[in-house]
Formats: structure tokens, C-alpha cells, sequence
């Protein structure tokens, strides 16, 4: 692309619109993809419940999610009397920003990614940790004792998680020798037998695991939605958040369950790359396979939202430093040790 419009604007400003372009398709169908899994979600959770779900606006109820953005989009945006207006106002801008900006190094195909870097996998960490402070803003900025009890939970809670998460990335690290997410993906290509991806790894399936259940406590998402219990914060950190500003917050935790998806996908799974290594699977473009093991996990996480029982906050810190810390960094030392027996002599 950048070719394109170099003959006529030169290289700079080639580069500048090509990226911007680059930006845009893969912003645009992401904001129409998180309106379009609210509306999945809702629907599973009544087919769970034996109900009906969204069904009135627009056939079978597609456009239900439109029609609610349309409305908080209409509504006056409240600031309380005793809040930071500054801060308040920028928490969600936050939030919603670096639930964007993580996209740019997931790969969609061979080739087909915003920003191929060779440290990938830490530009995800680094930017998807700086979710968290978004949601300490809100708590903070609210001046109200509920968001600012929730936005305590959330720290805590997305610190324990990101110990663990890091922990199974390095393992993931260890076992490919990249950062780069593109290069993990063809790491997996026909790794056991002929399936790609590590359904049969024994060492790397458990870590899979742990990483999918870590990806729900790092999105909020029941059983850990600790942030938003009603019963205890009314709606948790955005209690005080109306109109575009609650919109916000609601795309941003959308966006990050999907990222979380694609990464579950990506770093386990296969990525753009057919379930098994069978020739004429690919024919189909890698974009549709990723796309399909997104749709995978979204269900995934819909399903133990709608059956899964919500944790006590002891529980959900047990959890996360108790057990899958101990265990993740255990499973650190078995995987390098199994790579110094396996591949001793490799680069000599």
C-alpha cells in the first residue's frame, strides 16, 4: 500500500496514510464485531436460561446492540457535583483506547498484522496492563465509596492475574524461542502428529488452561466479575458513568474479551492455521480460521458466564496466588527443563 501512494505523495506521508488506513480496518469491523457479540452474548446466556433474548429490534434482534448505542448516545452525560471532572472523564477514554491499541501486533494471517515486532508478545503485556488504570480513575475520580471499593478489587485483582499470566507466556516463550506472535503461531504448525496448535502438547495444554481461566479474571468476567457484583457495589467502578462515557467502558470490555480471545486462539491454538495440517484446509483463508477459534472462546466465555457461579473475593485471590502462581512457575522450570534434555546441542 505503501508503494501505492508513494509515486504521488512521497514516502512519509505514504507511510502516514497507509498506516492510518491499516488503522481503520482493523478498528472499524472490530467496533461492529463488539456490537454484534453483545448481542451473542445475550443470546446464549437466555438459551442457557430458556428464554428468548434480544428478538424485537431488527430481524431475530441483530440490531438490538445498535439501538442501545443509539440511545446512550442520546443521554446527557452526569458528572457528580463532588467528582474530578478531568480525571473522571478521561477513565473511560482510557480504558477504551488501550483495549484498541493491543490489536495492532495480532497477526491475522501470514503477513496480515498492523505491526510485525519482534517483542510482540511484551508490547501485549505492557499495553494490556495499562487497562487497569482507566478503571482505578473512575473508582477514584467518582468520589462515591462503591466504584472506589471496586476499582481497589480491580487493581488487586488484575495484578494477581497478570503474575500468573506472565509466568504461562514465558513458557509459551521458552518453548518457541520468539516474542513474536506471527513466529509463535508457525511454531505450532503439524506440532504433534498433524494437529496444529498444542491440544496434545502434555506439557503445554495445561498452560492453555490456566491461561483461559486467567484471560476471564483478566477481563472481569464471571466467575471473577468481583468488580461488578450488584449485591455489594450496585454496578461496581462505572456505578457513576452515564451516556457515551458508560458506553465506553462497556466497547472497552468487550474489545479486551475479544483480544483475550484471539490470544487464547493465537498462542495455543493454532492461530490463522486450520485445526489439523490437511492441504486443501488451506484454501480457506487464515483470517476465517482465526476468526472461527475467536467465536470458539467468546462461547466459552459466554457459557461460564451463564453457569458458573460468582467467586468470593477470598476465593478469587486464592486462586490466583495459591494456586496458579505456584503452579505456573513450577511449570516454567518443567518446560525449560524439558527443552535442556530435548535440545541440548541444537546451535552448537
Amino acid at each position: 500500500m505503501i508503494s501505492w501512494f508513494e509515486s504521488s505523495l512521497g514516502y512519509d506521508w505514504a507511510f502516514f496514510l497507509a498506516t492510518i488506513i491499516d488503522i481503520l480496518v482493523i478498528a472499524l469491523p472490530l467496533m461492529l464485531a463488539v456490537a454484534m457479540i453483545i448481542y451473542a452474548d445475550r443470546k446464549i446466556w437466555a438459551a442457557m436460561a430458556l428464554r428468548r433474548g434480544p428478538n424485537v429490534v431488527g430481524p431475530f434482534g441483530l440490531l438490538q446492540s445498535f439501538a442501545d448505542g443509539l440511545k446512550v448516545f442520546l443521554q446527557e452525560t452526569i458528572v457528580p457535583a463532588a467528582a474530578n471532572r478531568t480525571l473522571f472523564l478521561l477513565a473511560p477514554i482510557i480504558t477504551f483506547t488501550v483495549a484498541l491499541i493491543v490489536w495492532a501486533v495480532v497477526p491475522f494471517g501470514v503477513g496480515v498484522v498492523l505491526a510485525d515486532i519482534n517483542v510482540g508478545l511484551l508490547y501485549v503485556l505492557a499495553a494490556s496492563s495499562l487497562g487497569v488504570y482507566g478503571i482505578i480513575l473512575s473508582g477514584w475520580a467518582s468520589n462515591s465509596k462503591y466504584p472506589f471499593y471496586s476499582a481497589l478489587r480491580a487493581a488487586a485483582q488484575m495484578v494477581s492475574y497478570e503474575v500468573a499470566i506472565g509466568f504461562i507466556l514465558i513458557s509459551v516463550v521458552l518453548w518457541t524461542g520468539s516474542f513474536n506472535l506471527s513466529a509463535i503461531v508457525m511454531a505450532q504448525k503439524s506440532h504433534v502428529w498433524f494437529f496444529n496448535g498444542y491440544i496434545l502438547n502434555p506439557l503445554m495444554f495445561p498452560m492453555a488452561v490456566m491461561f483461559f481461566i486467567s484471560s476471564l479474571a483478566e477481563t472481569q468476567r464471571a466467575p471473577f466479575d468481583l468488580t461488578e457484583a450488584e449485591s455489594e457495589l450496585v454496578a461496581g467502578y462505572q456505578t457513576e458513568y452515564s451516556s457515551m462515557s458508560f458506553a465506553l467502558f462497556w466497547l472497552g470490555e468487550y474489545a479486551n474479551v475479544l483480544l483475550m480471545c484471539a490470544l487464547n486462539a493465537t498462542l495455543f491454538w493454532g492461530g490463522w492455521l486450520p485445526p489439523v495440517d490437511w492441504a486443501p484446509l488451506y484454501y480457506v483463508p487464515g483470517i476465517i480460521w482465526l476468526f472461527v477459534k475467536i467465536l470458539f472462546f467468546f462461547f466459552l466465555f459466554s457459557w461460564v458466564k451463564a453457569t458458573v457461579p460468582r467467586y468470593r473475593y477470598d476465593q478469587l485471590m486464592r486462586l490466583g496466588w495459591k494456586v496458579f502462581l505456584p503452579v505456573s512457575l513450577f511449570w516454567v522450570f518443567l518446560v525449560s527443563g524439558y527443552l535442556m534434555l530435548t535440545r541440548v546441542g541444537v546451535g552448537s
